[in-house]
């Protein structure tokens, strides 16, 4: 089976957040998917296999579970259909958060459902290192979003992922502020999915793009998720609905031996 490593939300190799793409003809097991995204040890690892109607469908794992949305891995996938020349201009995929579209271009554009932010109680200060002025919980997405006053603290926390990872019910936390280059800064941890620190994360701007489109009173916006390898995403607002729009590339293309 062949299997692509692409670098989603990048301007240029080594940085972006990592995916693995594996395209099959059918589902194997569950299992073995599993034992793929681990093997792989990327944030997530995306296995599509095209549908009788001509759209794929489509799911994420990351080394130790399948999540329901994964917004850098569909980019990579998107990237490498049309790359080989398997999908039309616009790519729709079937996935356990409905129907996705992939519009390629300059960059590729993914049509994702917005995710709300609500005002929440929960106090961070300590497993964070530092004291956000808000938090809110991201409903959809099973995180909390923490807002800071200012982008340095953001990019320098240091936050207790054990902490994190005991957070009942929840995923993790994405860490938020304005910034000065860009819009807006973020970081993203999610230790219960195996996922420390994510590189770039497609998902959680889903809901920091409503959330600073509203404060800032604009609809399109440029993020830059601040982790060790960095990421642009730039977002439209549509209603309840949110472009995510980055560039690909391919790092690395092989071929599993074995294990199926």
């Amino acid at each position: 089976m062949r299997i692509r490593i692409v670098d989603a939300f990048a301007e240029q190799p080594f940085s972006g957040n990592p995916a693995g793409v594996c395209l099959l003809e059918t589902w194997p097991e569950d299992a073995w998917m599993q034992r793929v995204a681990a093997e792989l040890n990327l944030s997530e690892t995306a296995f599509a296999h095209p549908r009788a109607d001509g759209d794929w469908a489509l799911r994420w794992f990351t080394p130790t579970v399948e999540v329901d949305l994964c917004g850098h891995a569909t980019l990579a996938t998107a990237h490498v259909l049309h790359t080989d020349g398997l999908a039309r201009e616009a790519i729709r995929f079937h996935t356990r958060s409905g129907v996705l579209t992939a519009t390629a271009g300059d960059r590729i554009t993914l049509d994702f459902p917005a995710s709300p932010a609500t005002p929440s109680t929960v106090t961070l200060t300590a497993m964070l290192g530092a004291a956000p002025s808000e938090v809110h919980h991201v409903a959809a997405l099973r995180e909390l979003l923490a807002v800071f006053d200012d982008e340095r603290t953001v990019r320098t926390l240091q936050p207790d992922l054990a902490a994190v990872s005991r957070l009942e019910g929840l995923r993790g936390v994405v860490v938020t502020a304005r910034s000065a280059e860009y819009d807006f800064v973020s970081r993203v941890f999610l230790p219960a999915a195996g996922i420390p620190e994510d590189p770039v994360t497609g998902g959680a701007h889903t809901a920091l793009a409503p959330f600073w489109a509203e404060r800032l009173g604009r609809d399109e916006l440029v993020g830059y998720q601040a982790s060790a390898r960095g990421g642009v995403v730039r977002t439209r607002v549509r209603g309840d609905r949110v472009d995510l729009i980055g560039g690909a590339i391919t790092m690395l293309d092989g071929e599993l031996l074995t294990g199926k």
